[in-house]
């Protein structure tokens, strides 16, 4: 039974590129919402294009938040997220709003439905700088490979390009003799929910994430690849593991060519729709899925709302 005394959130998910900037803005608009990002790359001032974060012009359309909220040189983690979010969607309440949760990162999500308990294992700069020396000896792929070994299941979970991720998830397993991902416990959430999932066919998700891609191109964004290597933040950028960062860094450093990296940009963008389908399955009975090529899609997602604001 649902407890209508907790805090409300409305969330919505979907794979990158299919369109929930421009659907959680619109429900924000006709639900007097605010927007909470679970968007890690979107917390970052210096990433822009690359990201596909939403216009100053999107911006204005409805309130966002945590967008835009540091810097590369000060990265957040997870729990610093919760932290946050958790006030955030209080304070939004409080105030008679919705709180709109949107974002493809999945780890952010679930980490807010399922109340997890984060680790608080506090580094440790020598075991850090170590695995950083290890990773850059054998390779981060590789080194990623050696955290299967040890944690399948949270290595599923982490992107290989994730430096610091991997690297925290490394960490915590030889501070404390057990594997990252028991660590990670729940509990009752602490929020009434209502999840909406974008659904795409396969091969049109891949048209758009490639015509999204292009269009990347020809805004800048080897531009501001260079302009954040002229900074001194390539290290920070590639640590991130934000796909189009390191290619086209790379691709600037003459390791390839401009078409070799758009290759390699859509190919890795490829691989990450099908990682985020670990945290965002179809067959997930606490999603409610929604077909992008229904022209009603807006339409059915709110009165699917309105029923349970209701309720």
């Amino acid at each position: 039974m649902r407890d209508t005394q907790k805090p409300r959130l409305l969330i919505l998910v979907g794979p990158t590129g299919s369109g929930k900037t421009r659907t959680a803005i619109e429900l924000a608009k006709k639900l007097d919402g605010e927007i909470i990002s679970a968007d890690s790359r979107y917390l970052y001032q210096e990433l822009t294009i690359g990201t596909a974060k939403p216009s100053e012009a999107e911006l204005a359309e409805a309130p966002h938040h945590l967008v835009n909220v540091t810097t590369l040189d000060r990265p957040w983690n997870l729990g610093l997220y919760l932290k946050e979010a958790d006030r955030l969607i209080r304070v939004i309440n409080t105030a008679g709003h919705l709180p709109i949760m949107a974002g493809g990162t999945g780890q952010y999500v679930r980490s807010i439905v399922q109340n997890w308990s984060v680790p608080e294992q506090h580094p440790v700069d020598e075991l850090r700088d170590g695995l950083y020396a290890w990773g850059d000896e054998i390779g981060f792929e590789t080194l990623h490979q050696k955290l299967g070994l040890l944690d399948a299941e949270a290595a599923s979970k982490i992107d290989w390009r994730n430096k610091r991720r991997t690297i925290r998830a490394l960490e915590v397993i030889f501070l404390t003799g057990r594997r990252f991902s028991e660590l990670r416990t729940q509990a009752e959430s602490e929020y009434d929910t209502l999840t909406l999932g974008i659904r795409w066919p396969r091969e049109l998700l891949y048209q758009r994430i490639d015509q999204r891609i292009d269009q990347m191109l020809n805004d800048g964004l080897v531009e501001e690849v260079s302009h954040l290597k002229q900074l001194g933040l390539e290290e920070s950028m590639k640590t991130l593991g934000a796909i189009g960062y390191t290619e086209i860094s790379d691709y600037l450093d003459g390791q390839f060519d401009l078409e070799e990296a758009v290759r390699r940009i859509k190919h890795n963008t490829r691989v990450y729709v099908r990682r985020q389908a670990n945290w965002f399955k179809p067959t997930d009975s606490s999603i409610h899925w929604f077909n992008a090529t229904d022209p009603a899609m807006l339409v059915n997602m709110l009165d699917l709302v309105q029923s349970w604001l209701q309720a």
